[in-house]
């Protein structure tokens, strides 16, 4: 049966898409052409005299321009500082650790192949998904656990191990916002906007579970959107998988082979000191005087902490799999696996530190904030009302996010324009507030500017040597453009039946009533 023609016009667009961002430089060259061309559309920006004023504090906003002699010390002399602190570098390298003493002692393979053996085919992929939009309790680690492990896993049925990355990928960055739990994001929002509605009532609180009843119902929704996205545009196109020349796979083929007796014990004892571990890192951080939290920043110190503790539950948990299974017969054995899979990542660290200096100039010029307060001021200024401004605002957040990852950054510049905004057209600050978080995420996936990007390119380039920009840009296009506007289209259904966005959250703004 032939297939619609949106459907062919669909395929046709998505390949152009691929074969345009393959024919762009290796990505190394691409940031380091990118960080470049920074350099000088900030001294162009710089010399034009632009100046914006930051809705947030009043203070004006101009270009940094780094064609000068400070600003090419600065390049010079804080190059290793950028690649020191690019975020994914350590988070990446340090969970590296761990992950490789399971994945090197068979507990990962032999994980999935329980997993695969138990979990029925057709939920794999809405499992993935899902467990990418829950992901964000751990903050940033799904970028690097969760992505590669869906690659794997898909590899482990036979299936395309770049659709597997990209599910996971879709899960954990474009739906990040959407979760069944309070996540930190929540309260660092609802602080913002509190602050900028009471430029408008002194009184008012934005609680930080503001958006939980509709946070909690996007979860099933994105869940749904990206295994049909999946399913019918990305696996498709990507067709059948051919592992490159020389390509280890942990699976080969024995994918359907049964468990052994010896390695199920192996990975019943792991699961136990996982679930002990768990119970301990809940002793630790429950009672008020716990190790991971303190009375000035609450859990705070968990969060911080999540990176080494995740490398210490892999750690544990491959150290007694390889133990019990015989792969691993000493500490040497151990260390050999650290070492190899660090020894993995040489590509990406080179990648990393092109990436590291393409960020922060971008940074330093000033250029991703003029953007977001040049498009929240223009937006202002159109004058739509109603439901035109919701959308324009949804629109508006997820074209800014392209510039500007860092969904508090962007919130702190929007949030004193458009909740004073929206409470003088009735609406509510909790509303405005859910607005933004519809269009923020879901451009993350289509961005080089998104610190974890890079990572993710790298896992590509395991399974698919020949993968670029154009291979990633192709893959994820599908769930932005599906996530936006469906998400979207959520919302308004959400809103114009009346359903509360969370607890005591009013969806119209009363003056002189804060919930």
């Amino acid at each position: 049966m032939p297939e619609p023609a949106p459907f062919k016009l669909t395929e046709r667009f998505l390949g152009f898409v691929e074969r345009s961002g393959n024919r762009l430089p290796d990505p190394v060259t691409l940031f380091a052409l990118l960080g470049g061309g920074v350099v000088i559309l900030s001294a162009i920006v710089s010399t034009l005299g632009i100046e914006l004023e930051n809705p947030s504090n009043g203070t004006s906003v101009t270009a940094v321009n780094l064609l000068t002699i400070e600003g090419l010390r600065r390049m010079l002399t804080e190059a290793i500082d950028n690649f020191a602190a690019f975020p994914p570098l350590a988070l990446v390298l340090v969970t590296m650790i761990g992950v490789g003493v399971a994945e090197r002692s068979g507990l990962i393979s032999q994980g999935l192949r329980l997993l695969v053996l138990s979990v029925p085919p057709s939920l794999l992929t809405a499992s993935l998904v899902f467990g990418g939009i829950m992901s964000s309790l751990a903050a940033d680690a799904g970028y690097v656990v969760l992505t590669p492990l869906g690659a794997l896993l898909f590899a482990s049925v036979g299936r395309h191990p770049l659709a597997g990355l990209a599910a996971a990928f879709a899960g954990v960055s474009a739906g990040f916002s959407a979760n069944l739990l309070l996540i930190p994001l929540d309260p660092l929002l609802s602080g913002l906007s509190t602050v900028s509605a009471r430029l408008i009532d002194p009184d008012y609180v934005v609680r930080p579970t503001a958006n939980y009843y509709f946070m909690f119902a996007s979860v099933f929704f994105l869940a749904a959107v990206g295994t049909f996205i999946n399913k019918r545009f990305v696996e498709p196109r990507l067709g059948k998988w051919q592992p490159p020349e020389g390509f280890q796979s942990d699976f080969g083929e024995q994918r359907n082979s049964t468990i052994s007796p010896l390695e199920k014990k192996a990975l019943f004892a792991s699961a136990g000191v996982f679930f002990v571990l768990l119970v301990v890192i809940g002793l630790l951080l429950i009672p008020e005087n716990g190790l991971f939290r303190t009375a000035e920043e609450g859990i705070q110190p968990f969060f911080q902490s999540l990176v080494m503790l995740m490398m210490l539950l892999f750690l544990a948990m491959g150290l007694t799999y390889g133990w019990m299974a015989g792969s691993i017969r000493s500490d040497k054995d151990a260390v050999s696996m650290m070492s190899a899979s660090l020894a993995t990542m040489g590509g990406y660290i080179v990648l990393a530190f092109f990436a590291a200096q393409f960020v922060a100039y971008f940074q330093w010029s000033n250029l991703g904030m003029m953007v977001a307060v040049g498009g929240a001021d223009a937006l202002g200024r159109i004058g739509m009302t109603g439901w035109p401004l919701i959308v324009g605002f949804v629109v508006m957040a997820a074209v800014i996010n392209l510039f500007i990852g860092s969904a508090s950054a962007k919130w702190a510049v929007m949030a004193p324009v458009f909740v004073p905004m929206l409470m003088l057209l009735g609406y509510s600050p909790e509303l405005a507030q859910l607005v933004y978080r519809v269009g923020d995420s879901t451009t993350n996936i289509i961005t080089p500017l998104m610190p974890y990007f890079p990572v993710i390119i790298c896992f590509a380039k395991h399974y698919d040597p020949n993968a670029g920009m154009g291979t990633l840009f192709s893959a994820m296009l599908p769930y932005s453009i599906a996530f936006t506007i469906l998400w979207a289209v959520m919302m308004i259904a959400w809103i114009s039946f009346g359903l509360p966005i969370g607890p005591d959250a009013p969806i119209r703004y009363s003056p002189g009533v804060s919930p």
